[in-house]
């Protein structure tokens, strides 16, 4: 019986001996595939690293469609939020705002990372009567006339100048 519980003992000993012995070559083995020349290989990007380096790529698209819409030559300046956000549909959303003024003519655009195109742009109400194009609505000038009567005499001074007109 002491003979036995010996064997056993011994192989148990040797069992888990060998066990860690494997286990220490096969972290020296990781260790060593992950260096080059005594340099770590870099770890892949996270999936938010990956959107803000897409996001800065794309931002010289989202002001050539901004430059598109602004028919009446408004935007002076371009100004992109830090950091990105990534919506549940997979979409890349970057936010800014135009002219200095992030109250009032702020703007989101969502990126299409696999097409690697603009999707749908949004805008603050301010900045979206900015890029109105009241020609489209000759017929019915009374449309005009109800924003502009909405707004104090400052504000429709202004944006007569933002579009290009002069007060009648």
């Amino acid at each position: 019986m002491k003979n036995t519980f010996k064997v056993v003992l011994i192989v148990l000993i040797t069992t888990v001996f060998i066990l860690v012995l494997s286990l220490v070559f096969q972290k020296d083995k990781e260790k060593k595939s992950n260096e080059s020349g005594g340099e770590t290989i870099v770890q892949e990007k996270n999936d938010l690293e990956k959107a803000e380096e897409f996001a800065e790529e794309m931002k010289p698209k989202v002001e050539e469609r901004l430059h598109k819409i602004d028919i009446h030559n408004f935007i002076k300046t371009i100004t992109f939020d830090k950091g990105v956000n990534i919506n549940p549909m997979g979409y890349i959303i970057i936010r800014g705002y135009i002219n200095g003024n992030p109250e009032k003519y702020d703007f989101s655009a969502s990126l299409e990372y696999r097409s690697k195109e603009v999707g749908t742009m949004t805008f603050s109400p301010e900045l979206s009567y900015r890029f109105k194009d009241w020609d489209k609505y000759k017929d019915e000038p009374e449309l005009k006339e109800n924003y502009l009567k909405r707004l104090s005499e400052k504000e429709r001074e202004q944006y007569l100048k933002d579009i290009g007109e002069k007060e009648k």
